[in-house]
């Protein structure tokens, strides 16, 4: 049975992922509502982050730092392109239209994931995992109640926000794939964050955000975004795919807003409805659904 321990724990890392980066949501309200804005939070979130994990693989594994120049357009397009635009347009979506319809609107990024492998890399998608993938899509949508939502009177730029979100949420979980056939995961995501702290502090005041005076709680849910929010959800997610497909990493992933629903029940006293219940056990089943398919799969190349 040992060799489907590198499938099983490449779920775990991703659902683990999920679940913190729900957390650092949650989080990230708070000091939205403190009055620090969506340009403040990704330049603390990516330059603290960037910042941190080079000082922790310095001082751990000074090899995993190393990278060769001819690679670094493909860095800057997976920093840029992918981890910082995607962390941009969903809190951005968030400012313009409902938390709700935000979340949903990123979590179609499996799909673009999906028909890419289908269409670029002529990865067959079998009917289980085009099953999987309907099921997150559909479970995801009753999870955040976009049933109660008015979708035509949403904001226009707001909705044009979520679905860059949801494309750039595939860019990196298709360049990280891409470089993990030479890289660690962590270079990987060093060298991504490396490149969303160039960008947004240019596109943004350098430093100005970093500088500001924040009040110490502010400061530990800074932290806590940076660390908890970032870099350990991005490892885990990135050591995910390289276990699994990145289709499969994509839609395991869904389990973010299931999370943030069950954090703001335990926390804010928000009650779960019997349909969000139910979309909830959808993704779930879509993801377990996804494993066992999968050592189905692995079971049939080794026979």
């Amino acid at each position: 049975m040992n060799h489907f321990k590198p499938s099983k724990l490449g779920y775990l890392y991703v659902c683990l992922a999920a679940a913190l980066w729900a957390t650092a949501g949650t989080a990230a309200k708070f000091l939205f509502n403190r009055g620090m804005t969506p340009y403040q939070l990704i330049q603390l979130r990516v330059t603290l982050a960037f910042c941190g994990l080079l000082l922790w693989l310095a001082w751990r594994n000074r090899q995993l730092i190393k990278i060769d120049a001819k690679d670094l357009l493909y860095f800057s397009l997976l920093g840029i392109l992918g981890i910082g635009a995607a962390q941009f347009f969903y809190l951005f979506a968030i400012s313009k239209i409902k938390v709700a319809a935000a979340i949903l609107l990123h979590y179609t990024g499996p799909v673009f994931v999906a028909f890419y492998a289908a269409i670029f890399r002529r990865q067959k998608l079998t009917p289980g995992g085009l099953t999987a993938l309907l099921g997150t899509v559909v479970g995801c949508f009753l999870v955040v109640g976009a049933y109660n939502l008015d979708l035509f009177s949403l904001n226009r730029s707001g909705i044009f926000g979520g679905l860059l979100a949801a494309m750039a949420f595939a860019a990196y979980t298709l360049l990280s794939e891409y470089g993990m056939r030479k890289y660690n995961p962590w270079t990987v995501l060093l060298y991504g964050l490396l490149f969303a702290t160039l960008a947004w502090n240019i596109l943004y005041s350098p430093l100005e955000a970093v500088l500001q005076r924040y009040a110490p709680a502010e400061w530990v849910w800074i932290a806590f975004i940076a660390v908890c929010g970032t870099i350990l959800p991005f490892g885990l997610y990135f050591e995910g795919i390289r276990r699994i497909r990145s289709t499969h990493a994509s839609i395991t992933a869904t389990l973010e807003p299931i999370t943030a629903g069950v954090i703001s029940a335990l926390f804010l006293g928000e009650i779960l409805s019997p349909l969000q219940i139910v979309g909830g056990m959808l993704v779930i089943a879509s993801i377990i659904g996804l494993q066992w398919e999968k050592e189905n799969d692995d079971r049939q190349g080794l026979s």
